[in-house]
């Protein structure tokens, strides 16, 4: 028999390494509760701010802060251009997982994480959240149904950010990391 986890987002939380206090922004948002379980790591004295290309993100960010009990500001803006001031946030996680990234075009894409870089603080981190095809059994049962990972790598090192490398594949999930220079 299987055993199910306790935590469903035990992984992306530690893979994250979201702590309380910090700022954190999450552009794009394809699963609510995911988005709140990060959040809820904030605490009342940091931030979480969900920024969302639509209001059917934005539906699915509220809902999942509201059954979680979490505070996340959510506003509507289009990842090329977040209506929010400088160096503001400690991570700044692009959501590709329900292909924001993915299905831009390349001009968007780097637009997109030249937005996620002007508001992280420097020494803050990007993470690109994503996800990878099924392995094993599932990729058997998948029969070759699922899309191939989008690699974030080189977007984000042309963008100019430091240590970038793929935290982890698991689960179905991507995490790839990088560090905006403290200069």
């Amino acid at each position: 028999m299987l055993k199910r986890r306790d935590d469903p987002f035990m992984l992306v939380i530690g893979m994250t390494s979201v702590k309380m206090g910090d700022r954190l922004a999450q552009v794009g948002c394809a699963h609510g509760p995911r988005l709140a379980a990060i959040a809820a790591k904030v605490g009342l004295s940091g931030r979480a701010v969900a920024l969302v290309p639509d209001e059917e993100s934005a539906a699915r960010a509220r809902k999942g802060a509201e059954q979680a009990g979490v505070l996340v500001e959510v506003e509507i803006a289009p990842p090329t251009s977040l209506p929010i001031e400088a160096a503001s946030f400690d991570l700044v996680i692009l959501d590709n997982t329900g292909g924001l990234l993915t299905e831009m075009s390349e001009e968007d894409r780097g637009a997109s994480v030249r937005e996620a870089k002007r508001i992280t603080r420097p020494g803050g981190r990007v993470m690109v959240l994503g996800t990878s095809p099924p392995t094993g059994l599932a990729a058997l049962l998948s029969r070759g149904q699922s899309s191939p990972r989008y690699d974030s790598t080189p977007l984000l090192v042309k963008a100019g950010f430091k240590s970038v490398r793929t935290l982890a594949e698991r689960d179905g999930l991507v995490f790839v990391e990088a560090i905006k220079s403290r200069t």
